[in-house]
């Protein structure tokens, strides 16, 4: 089996659709390593990584991934990166989107997988398609986006749902979603749940909650909220809600704002309001791990990243109850309308003064979040590609 991914996200996106195609890769590559089956077998090239540039913040991400299964240096590089070479050097968008599709023939590709709701015009009629749709929000809240980025997404969206063989989709709600806007047939789809980043998969290890807390001279006792500061997220409801808490629990929010709504909520700083917009990725599960709780009340998302990762982290989680997060969440995570203020109240009392139910929930979430495990995700995609593959 030869696999070619659109991995332009892998090295340049540092979160969201980034972190999904560095995990989702990485993990398929150590399935295929720990299964030491047939469809690995003497093939020096198992994974090529098309990207316009390799330039980024995650240029040395899979140079881990050059190794066997026992960690020995491996003359043969089981992984490879495809960039654009002479005259389309200077044309990467049009070279992603159709040179890609020549590279694809060249380099025998026999499944190519579209990591991000899109897939290169042209590629080769024996080359089974794969395209992950991660949300659909551009059809349902079009007033997120400019006028011109909803034709180009949709366009995008629309082409690779024709010529993918199998559409995945990432949570049960993406799947409705893709059925009830985009008319897609339901055996033309499967459902891939996606995790989080490796880091956040914390287990026994000891993680700086006290030191990390002190780097950003936080108080002993806040809520914490992650994700882009824009009116989808909806973190004013919950700045709202801070109100009615006691004075001595902070509420931080961690994102990087976004428009207007992002400068109000940036107006809304105070001591017990904080905003960190340029926090280190690395102390993200220190943060979780040491906030009373975390919350996540945004009106629509296709999984809900925030959520997992807080179960991850040992964190008792508030969410919408709205869209996917019920998917995420499970038994694990508290509910509440995203606009219902007074119950979002409620419900952060309760883990600011509940002890044993902050408890339940972290040992809840113990549970819950392995139906997300890396190691699941990637075997449940191995299996659609041998699905393809073997037909």
């Amino acid at each position: 089996m030869i696999i070619g991914y659109d991995a332009k996200r892998a090295f340049r996106n540092n979160t969201g659709l980034g972190n999904y195609s560095r995990m989702l890769i990485g993990g398929v590559w150590n399935e295929g390593c720990r299964t030491k089956n047939n469809v690995w077998a003497n093939n020096d090239l198992p994974i090529l990584l098309y990207t316009p540039s390799v330039k980024g913040r995650h240029e040395h991400y899979f140079d881990k991934f050059k190794k066997n299964d026992e960690g020995a240096n491996n003359d043969l590089p089981v992984l490879k990166v495809v960039a654009p070479k002479g005259v389309w050097r200077l044309l990467k968008s049009v070279w992603r989107s159709v040179g890609v599709s020549c590279a694809v023939k060249h380099d025998g590709v026999e499944l190519f997988h579209g990591l991000s709701h899109e897939l290169p015009y042209g590629l080769p009629k024996r080359v089974k398609k794969v395209v992950t749709m991660h949300d659909l929000i551009v059809m349902r809240f079009p007033e997120f986006f400019k006028p011109a980025d909803r034709v180009i997404h949709r366009l995008k969206m629309r082409h690779a749902c024709r010529v993918a063989d199998v559409v995945v989709a990432i949570s049960e709600q993406t799947k409705r979603d893709l059925v009830e806007l985009m008319g897609i047939e339901e055996e033309k789809i499967r459902v891939v749940y996606q995790s989080c980043d490796s880091i956040f998969w914390i287990g026994g290890k000891e993680i700086r909650s006290q030191e990390v807390r002190s780097k950003y001279g936080l108080p002993e006792r806040y809520i914490l909220c992650v994700g882009t500061l824009e009116e989808r997220k909806n973190q004013m409801r919950v700045i709202e809600a801070m109100k009615r808490l006691p004075e001595e629990v902070a509420l931080v929010l961690v994102g990087r704002p976004r428009g207007t709504y992002g400068q109000q909520i940036l107006q809304s700083a105070s001591d017990r309001i904080r905003l960190l917009s340029k926090a280190d990725f690395a102390d993200f599960p220190a943060l979780y791990n040491g906030a009373v709780a975390s919350v996540y009340m945004s009106r629509f998302e296709g999984f809900g990243i925030p959520v997992l990762e807080s179960m991850c982290c040992d964190c008792p989680v508030l969410t919408s109850d709205v869209s996917s997060m019920p998917e995420a969440g499970g038994d694990a995570a508290l509910y509440a309308a995203p606009d219902d203020v007074e119950a979002i109240a409620r419900q952060l009392l309760r883990l600011c003064e509940d002890e044993d139910l902050r408890q339940q929930c972290i040992e809840k979430g113990r549970i819950h979040r392995m139906k997300f495990a890396p190691e699941k995700v990637s075997a449940d995609m191995m299996a659609v590609y041998r699905s393809l593959l073997d037909n």
